[in-house]
């Protein structure tokens, strides 16, 4: 798979907190901790605080009852073993193709990890966004530019949904497709599936795929429960963090609450909210004095769920973590929890981009050589890209800003002379200014679709070139499921894996080669 980078810069879309941040802007360093270099590893590893290990290995070891080929599990129960972690909501067949490049990326950390810091060893795991209750966000794919849906009257955290009613989605596939049957048919629930398919392709790699939603690892969260939902401590942290943002001219990507957890059950995750003194949830008629939600945080701290404020300290607190790659709306938000993490006295990972990705077909790549268009050029609005193609084509003269400007000179020496005869004449000029001024903006317009005309072969070009590469306007790895390219080149992870480097923040092109007739 031939491959080339362009730094970040040079593509439009990019915001400049991540931009700021991978360029070691000193006015955010009170927002996170070790910089994304390979040489903070080690100051990591020494800060890193024990967790229970043992406990990790047991749970994750139940989850894997019955797969085959389980990574070294075990090798967890070492203290000279970390982990690198990626996290994501359980999407339909992977969903979205970055979704791939984030475990490529994880994958790939924890291998250059090795090579740097032969003495430890480093496992990738998925985090299993498993308890988000966000159903419309993942039940759905786009595939062959198709939206295939799988519609559930079920609620509640999503990787407890019964998947027996999945098999609806099956008819609108273009193949079985053995790795996603095989993972779907024998689940007892959305998670083991995830869990099965994301094995099947990536076991080999070693990457773990942990659910949080156990008790025994809610366990070791309560003193944080307590001090969110009894004592609200973690409001102010963020809001803390918030305001260094606002002054340095970024929106905050998150707003934390005097509570943020959810309560839990099957079929229902809904909010938590301290109504005078009782708390109650949301939507439900369930409610706790103090002490009774003292008693039920002890006695069930499994029902209790963190919203997106506490999530990545709970997986901090589970995990012998050292870093997480995330996208660039995710990293943001990382940027607010410092605080928490300082409060509870627990370190704060280093934060590393998932590898950015496009794959370009053999036809898109042609297209562009023929049409002389870059990636920075592609990532342009269509508009814009349409009317930069029109310009550099043209053997015509189409803007008839010249002429404006030799008119806007004639009518002021005009308003000159008239209002020297009368003074309410210069409206007069004025107007007729304005009007011949809009004529000719009109008389440009219709010069430009006249051209566009004349140049509706490459036009069209352009248009299919962006139809593929973002479609419905979305870029293609946040839209496009990675089967569109799988299913016609089965050695794609393996490509992948041979050519993300999670340690270089720059986009990667990557240029599918032709397939044999």
């Amino acid at each position: 798979m031939q491959t080339k980078t362009y730094p970040l810069d040079q593509i439009k879309g990019f915001g400049k907190l991540l931009k700021n941040y991978l360029a070691g802007d000193s006015a955010l360093k009170s927002l996170y901790g070790n910089a994304p270099t390979l040489a903070s590893f080690q100051s990591q590893i020494d800060s890193k605080k024990s967790v229970n290990r043992s406990l990790l290995v047991d749970v994750l070891t139940d989850q894997y009852q019955g797969l085959s080929n389980i990574p070294n599990i075990n090798s967890l129960a070492d203290p000279n073993t970390f982990t690198v972690t990626t996290g994501h909501q359980l999407n339909l067949f992977t969903g979205p193709l970055y979704v791939i490049f984030k475990i490529v990326s994880t994958i790939n950390l924890a291998r250059q990890l090795k090579k740097a810091y032969p003495k430890y060893n480093f496992v990738p795991v998925y985090w299993m966004a498993s308890e988000d209750h966000d159903w419309d966000e993942i039940n759905h794919l786009h595939l062959f530019g198709k939206k295939i849906q799988w519609d559930t009257e079920q609620k509640g955290p999503v990787g407890r949904f019964d998947i027996s009613g999945l098999s609806s989605v099956w008819s609108e596939l273009p193949s079985d497709i053995p790795v996603f049957k095989e993972s779907y048919t024998d689940a007892k629930n959305l998670a083991d599936a995830v869990r099965k398919y994301m094995h099947a392709l990536f076991g080999q790699e070693g990457l773990v795929c942990l659910d949080a939603d156990d008790a025994r690892l809610k366990s070791s969260f309560i003193p944080v429960m307590e001090a969110d939902m009894l004592a609200n401590k973690h409001l102010a942290c963020v809001n803390a963090s918030n305001d260094i943002l606002t002054n340095l001219g970024y929106s905050p990507q998150i707003y934390a609450r005097e509570i943020n957890f959810f309560y839990m059950l099957d079929g229902m995750r809904e909010r938590i909210e301290k109504q005078g003194d009782e708390y109650k949830v949301l939507n439900q008629s369930i409610q706790f004095s103090a002490a009774s939600l003292q008693a039920e945080i002890k006695a069930h701290p499994e029902r209790f769920s963190p919203n997106v404020a506490l999530r990545p300290l709970y997986q901090e607190t589970i995990l012998p973590n050292l870093a997480y790659l995330g996208g660039a709306a995710e990293l943001a938000y990382w940027f607010q929890l410092k605080g928490i993490f300082d409060l509870h006295q627990t370190p704060f990972p280093i934060l590393l981009p998932r590898n950015f990705g496009i794959i370009i077909p053999p036809l898109e790549a042609a297209r562009l050589e023929k049409l002389e268009l870059s990636i920075p050029d592609i990532f342009q609005d269509e508009r814009n890209l349409r009317q930069q193609f029109v310009d550099k084509h043209t053997k015509h003269a189409l803007d008839l800003g010249s002429e404006q400007e030799r008119l806007s000179n004639l009518m002021s020496k005009i308003a000159q002379k008239a209002q020297a005869i009368d003074e309410t004449l210069e409206a007069s000029v004025l107007a007729e200014e304005t009007r011949w001024q809009k004529g000719l903006e009109r008389l440009t317009k219709k010069m430009r679709k006249a051209e566009e005309r004349n140049q509706a072969v490459g036009l069209g070009q352009i248009q299919a070139i962006k139809n593929k590469l973002f479609p419905e306007g979305n870029w293609q790895e946040r839209h496009t499921n990675f089967l569109e390219f799988y299913l016609n080149y089965p050695n794609l992870i393996v490509d992948l894996l041979a050519v993300l480097d999670p340690l270089q923040f720059e986009l990667f092109v990557m240029y599918l080669p032709e397939q044999d007739a």
